[in-house]
């Protein structure tokens, strides 16, 4: 069996574009992606705002949308693909941080957001033993009929996260396949991105990913993290090793990353860092000793998802009292966090290259 290959530059504001263009084709991404098959490019937003790490970048988008059109891809195949959380607005988000300006403004491309009334869920039964989510949703695991046949590009970016220490590839099927209760897995997220793996694997004809790390985050990610310049973008058809060396850049054992390490031993990708073939860079010195810490709403979190407040977690998550956990979060990310402390990491980042970059789209 062929090693798994994951794609590693160092790139520029200047060249960025045409080093994805280089990226992709290191992995002789076609082969991933049949061209008589749709195409959806999974738009990763984690903030109504624009922060720099923490959501797709419009030149990640830009550059894969022209290497496809480049490549002999049909226009009309390709859509941008937006999923709701109770917590962010794609609707908002995809105007802070530019992605329809080039999805829809720049390359004319359809834009569907998942969630809208015209789009059709159904209920889905896995041929993989599932590890949770048969348990948690014993009523019928339900995803979106469009994905179903359709191929998909992950477009995560390089960042920490306080549930599953990076979130990158596999971590961005969590929006896309699961319906407005996936917060009822935060408890056994790990468990949960492994089954939506195997998922994905049954339902998808080609499985691709593009990760920006222009911007990495590190700290409480993936919305109270300190941006950083790093400079890499990655790519790969095996969402596990795309993770696991994403992973190491950040200066993580990617195998004791839970859902990492399960992924592995259940043969959905590679995680063990010696066997995947890393093209592009060397980045065996590459370590940037990111850390991942908590916010004063991660550990509340997680006091309910694992701690002493987990006898409560089914009466304050998944009754009618929900909606206080939803407007907890608003209050402390966008009303406290991102005023008090947000907005000056946004204002640095803007008079970098790569803001100044954002800034032209």
């Amino acid at each position: 069996m062929a090693r798994s290959r994951v794609a590693v530059l160092k790139t520029t504001p200047a060249t960025v574009v045409d080093d994805y263009k280089r990226l992709m084709r290191l992995t002789d991404y076609q082969q991933f992606l049949p061209h008589d098959k749709e195409t959806a490019l999974k738009i990763n937003i984690s903030s109504n705002y624009f922060y720099p790490a923490c959501s797709t970048t419009p030149w990640q988008l830009d550059g894969v949308i022209a290497t496809l059109l480049e490549d002999g891809y049909n226009k009309e195949s390709l859509y941008g693909c937006h999923n709701r959380t109770v917590v962010v607005s794609a609707r908002r988000g995809e105007l802070a941080n530019k992605h329809k300006q080039v999805v829809v403004g720049k390359y004319g491309l359809r834009n569907i957001h998942l969630y809208e009334k015209s789009e059709e869920w159904i209920q889905y039964t896995p041929k993989a033993k599932m590890r949770v989510l048969d348990k948690i949703y014993p009523e019928g695991i339900r995803i979106p009929k469009r994905l179903v046949g359709s191929n998909i590009i992950h477009l995560p970016t390089m960042k920490t996260h306080v549930f599953t220490t990076i979130t990158g590839a596999m971590k961005n099927a969590f929006g896309g396949l699961l319906f407005e209760k996936r917060h009822w897995t935060h408890s056994v997220i790990h468990e949960t991105l492994v089954d939506l793996l195997a998922i994905q694997k049954e339902i998808h004809p080609g499985i691709f990913a593009v990760m920006d790390g222009t911007f990495a985050g590190d700290g409480p990610g993936p919305r109270c993290m300190v941006p950083l310049v790093k400079n890499y973008i990655l790519a790969s058809g095996d969402m596990v090793a795309i993770d696991a060396v994403a992973a190491k850049m950040m200066g993580f054992d990617p195998l004791s990353i839970k859902f990492i390490r399960l992924a592995h031993e259940q043969g959905l990708g590679c995680g063990d860092v010696r066997e995947i073939e890393v093209v592009g860079e060397d980045i065996s010195g590459v370590n940037f000793h990111f850390e991942v810490g908590n916010t004063l709403a991660s550990r509340g979190q997680k006091m309910i998802y694992w701690g002493p407040l987990k006898p409560l977690e089914t009466l304050l998550l998944h009754t009618f009292l929900a909606p206080w956990s939803y407007a907890a979060s608003f209050l402390y990310h966008d009303v406290y966090w991102y005023n008090y402390v947000g907005r000056a990491r946004v204002k640095e980042a803007l008079r970098t290259d790569w803001g100044k970059l954002f800034a032209s789209y």
